[in-house]
């Protein structure tokens, strides 16, 4: 552990020249649930001067995807007692901005919390909740007894056409929103009529957040939106025979979600290139895994760009764009032993590894090293020291 005036010295001396910036996993390493790890109001308060400002980029990246990212720096500021501000907030489907050509279809939008709000504010125009369709189509959600209509209805609404299926995070009601997104994709998007089993195409799946487990207050992991997909798969296939295909999948470890969170360290770095990301996490299947895949992108794009063009990650996958900023040089994973990792449990088997990472990404395979960190801490405090002596050593 360094003395208080050696990291501050080591922070200030890093900061003038910005070469690394900083992403933090929220759930598991700042906060269990409701509740503020002691160590992270620890590591944080080293990396502000003595004004509360971040000396370092530093960007919030996490899953999450029930609310706007507005309302998480809101949430994290009175968590963590500093001002963070939106534009240091990376939810699981923050990069559904930059997917125009979804923002003028009719979306079914699947998840929790105010989901129309958060599909608007990302610039979609023309959006169908499962429960507005459950309304529209009362006959299809009949598991649960007490909800069945006791007459024919009726209504002279009619919902338009549903072309793409937004899901942004584990529902509430994992019947339903299963039922309807699969009534909506065997019937392209007509969900009152018969089911066509057949269809030459399947309807664009965007999926945010595949998580299979995640920590909060409980003693073990709890389901996360990844396990959702897992059965909405199983179901799909069961019924069709056929594998579902995502048009895009969002949130860690996709690289399209870390090349967003690099843009906006660059831009608090004045848009200045970066020589390292730091990217803190507890989860070997996420955090970790997409940090390495990130890193092993970053390297492969400075071997390979040529002339005026670069790569650029879109969902899992890269294609060519115009040149913009050089991008980072690499980018380091640290897993924390506060959340989803017990450094007490085995690592579990490739084949298990392989199940747990991968939802409807066939391109992507198993490779033992993507969930090996860079360095393991005890906690995002230790993490934060070791940067610090990181970036002190090359200064």
């Amino acid at each position: 552990m360094w003395s208080r005036g050696l990291l501050q010295q080591a922070v200030r001396h890093a900061s003038n020249i910005r070469q690394a910036g900083v992403l933090f996993d929220v759930d598991g390493v700042l906060l269990r649930g409701g509740t503020v790890i002691p160590a992270a109001q620890r590591a944080l308060r080293k990396l502000v001067d003595r004004n509360n400002k971040f000396m370092f980029p530093v960007v919030f990246v996490t899953n999450a995807g029930s609310c706007t990212r507005h309302h998480k720096a809101q949430q994290l500021s009175n968590k963590l007692d500093m001002q963070i501000r939106p534009e240091q907030v990376v939810l699981s489907h923050s990069p559904l901005h930059m997917m125009e050509s979804f923002h003028n279809k009719c979306v079914l939008v699947s998840g929790q919390g105010p989901v129309t709000q958060i599909a608007h504010t990302l610039g979609f125009q023309n959006v169908i909740t499962i429960e507005q369709l459950s309304e529209q189509h009362p006959l299809l959600d009949m598991v649960d007894h007490s909800r069945r209509p006791t007459h024919t209805p009726c209504s002279s609404q009619i919902l338009p056409q549903i072309q793409a299926i937004i899901l942004f995070g584990e529902p509430v009601r994992w019947e339903t929103n299963l039922q309807l997104i699969i009534d909506v994709l065997l019937t392209n998007g007509r969900p009152g009529c018969a089911y066509d089993t057949q269809l030459s195409a399947q309807m664009p799946v965007l999926a945010c957040n595949m998580d299979l487990l995640w920590m909060a207050d409980a003693p073990s992991p709890r389901f996360g939106h990844g396990m959702f997909l897992v059965c909405l798969e199983s179901v799909y296939k069961k019924l069709t025979g056929r594998e579902l295909e995502y048009e895009a999948v969002l949130g860690k470890p996709s690289l399209i979600t870390y090349q967003y969170a690099e843009q906006l360290l660059r831009q608090q770095n004045q848009n200045h290139k970066l020589s390292t990301i730091y990217a803190v996490g507890d989860n070997l299947m996420t955090d970790i895994y997409g940090a390495n895949l990130y890193n092993r992108y970053l390297a492969k794009h400075h071997t390979e760009t040529t002339g005026g063009n670069k790569l650029v990650a879109q969902g899992t996958q890269a294609i060519m764009t115009e040149e913009e900023p050089p991008l980072t040089a690499q980018c380091r994973s640290i897993l924390v032993c506060t959340g989803v990792y017990n450094p007490h449990s085995p690592l579990p088997g490739d084949q298990n590894i392989s199940e747990m990472v991968f939802h409807g990404q066939k391109h992507l395979k198993l490779e033992s090293a993507l969930v090996e960190p860079s360095h393991v801490v005890e906690d995002v405090e230790a993490a934060v020291d070791l940067m610090l002596q990181q970036e002190s050593s090359n200064t």
